[in-house]
């Protein structure tokens, strides 16, 4: 099956919630509660949190497009807020690849790799010089995937996942020299 790479639109909101709540729960430790993951999605990844994110003009929603949304990325503009996030970046202006999901029915068919190439080219585009992201320590298959796709660890954050921190490591894509 083709997939086509395009900006979200604000009438997704809805079909991006369903689709987090499918994958967010696959890149978490199964250390995490049921009830956090639960939370999580509630705060974080609700039809209304997605009509925010799609409204906010720092942020852009990538979608992959097969037979419905396959899959999505998110990049948020500008300085990070995290200070453990802002001592380890070292491209300024920088961008956010704040998620990065894909129906488990695509894993592997080359879906990730097109959304991230197409979140590189949006942060380009944007005036960024280097993209990062955080990550689950313990999630092997996504470190992986991103040092796959050059980005180095640089460092490590914490992340809240309903009322537990988890440990990520912050890693970072340079997109010029320099």
């Amino acid at each position: 099956m083709s997939v086509r790479i395009r900006p979200a639109i604000a009438a997704e909101a809805a079909a991006l919630h369903e689709l987090a709540a499918l994958t967010f729960p696959l890149a978490c430790p199964p250390s995490t509660t049921e009830a956090s993951k639960a939370a999580f999605i509630a705060e974080h990844l609700s039809g209304a949190a997605f009509e925010g994110y799609l409204a906010d003009p720092a942020r852009e929603i990538i979608v992959a497009e097969g037979e419905g949304l396959v899959g999505y990325a998110m990049v948020v503009y500008g300085e990070p807020a995290d200070p453990d996030v802002a001592r380890t970046v070292r491209g300024r202006p920088t961008a956010e690849l704040s998620k990065l999901y894909v129906h488990p029915v695509h894993h592997g068919a080359g879906v990730a790799s097109d959304l991230v190439e197409a979140v590189v080219a949006s942060a380009s585009r944007a005036g960024a010089v280097s993209v990062w992201l955080g990550v689950n320590q313990h999630n092997a298959r996504a470190n992986r995937f991103y040092a796959k796709s050059g980005f180095e660890t640089v460092g490590s954050k914490r992340f809240l996942v309903g009322d537990v921190y988890e440990d990520d490591w912050v890693r970072e894509r340079p997109l010029t020299a320099g």
